[in-house]
């Protein structure tokens, strides 16, 4: 991993994961999560964890669910207990500062926050409890003078997405694909930007659709029929392959490329969504971007469990293993070794992503 500087990674404003499912879910790995409440059963004497999810909780298929198969996995070999707590859409930011507070007094010594919308809270209550380790996933600093007990755990999206974008260009027949975001904000122009940076230098002359299903609300993030109508405009111009960044809109695309016929792809994020997806959407399903939320939750607890505790801006890219694509239903299996190659490119330095649209 690599330590951002704070004005860097305020970029991060928002949440491509969130959604609002009951179901399953997947480690973004291509491991189903585990239904079971490991919060319920686990007995150890090892730390306590404290999980606060965000909106949709555990069972969105994606970014929460992520969360969990990280913090179950650290439950098991830490012999750790934890607590577990969930935002509810629209609730004030005295509601998460409540949450976080009633972790850290029920003595739990390693608290996450699941999403940037945790920044401002953590930045409230962590001076208040100088013995508790505090995470945010995709957080960022709000004042830029960062508590010395709380790490901000980022990902390098825009190069998970460079990859599938190679995938798109490379089984693209009509020359034109298409993307989908949930709210246009800097952190998910970081997953556009990839993407066709990706497809242009797979195919240079590959032509992008980009539709936005918000400009700032982040309801962008839970609309599948705002998401099926972004992806039907894209098809309808000619796409045949549209990766989202929409988190439980992600499901209306998967439901525009059914309904536009063979031939057609959609392209998931955050977590294997080939895995989670009805046996309808699974032939659509090209690939996912993945997004180790799991591996970052891991990491974070691990650290505090062995006394070094990370702290301010932790980046996990394609080295570490933070990001990168799924295989399921083996669409890109004829590819992937250009996937790979340019995924070595991009490790090496070799290829430099950019994270702003145009760059």
């Amino acid at each position: 991993m690599t330590k951002l500087s704070a004005v860097a990674a305020v970029a991060a404003l928002a949440l491509a994961g969130c959604g609002s499912s009951d179901s399953g879910g997947s480690d973004g790995g291509g491991k189903p999560a585990a239904s079971k409440d490991v919060c319920k059963t686990a007995k150890g004497d090892g730390p306590k964890i404290g999980l606060a999810y965000d909106v949709g909780g555990r069972g969105d298929q994606s970014f929460n669910d992520s969360a969990y198969v990280g913090l179950k996995k650290a439950v098991d070999e830490f012999d750790a207990t934890c607590i577990e707590g969930e935002a509810s859409d629209g609730e004030a930011e005295s509601a998460r500062e409540d949450r976080l507070r009633n972790f850290a007094e029920n003595g739990a010594t390693a608290i996450i926050g699941v999403g940037f919308a945790y920044s401002e809270s953590v930045n409230k209550v962590a001076p208040d409890f100088p013995d508790v380790h505090f995470g945010v996933i995709d957080g960022f600093d709000p004042d830029k003078d960062a508590n010395d007990n709380v790490a901000y755990l980022g990902f390098a999206e825009e190069q998970g997405s460079y990859l599938v974008g190679v995938a798109a260009a490379e089984k693209s027949k009509s020359g034109t694909i298409g993307f989908v975001g949930g709210v246009h904000n800097d952190l998910i122009k970081k997953f556009e930007a990839g993407y066709t940076a990706g497809a242009k230098a797979a195919k240079p002359g590959i032509k992008v659709e980009v539709s936005y299903i918000q400009e700032s609300d982040l309801k962008g993030f839970g609309d599948p029929a705002g998401g099926k109508a972004a992806a039907t405009g894209e098809f309808d111009k000619g796409a045949d392959v549209v990766y989202h960044a929409a988190g439980g809109s992600g499901s209306g695309v998967f439901d525009a490329a059914v309904e536009a016929g063979d031939g057609k792809w959609a392209i998931g994020v955050d977590s294997d969504q080939y895995l989670t997806a009805t046996k309808t959407q699974q032939p659509h399903i090209l690939t996912s971007m993945l997004k180790r939320v799991d591996t970052a939750t891991y990491d974070f607890i691990k650290s505090v469990d062995g006394g070094k505790p990370l702290t301010s801006y932790q980046t996990y890219d394609l080295k570490a293993d933070g990001v990168g694509y799924s295989t399921s239903g083996g669409f890109v299996d004829d590819i992937s070794s250009d996937i790979d190659g340019y995924k070595a490119k991009i490790i090496s330095g070799e290829i430099k992503v950019p994270t702003v649209p145009g760059k």
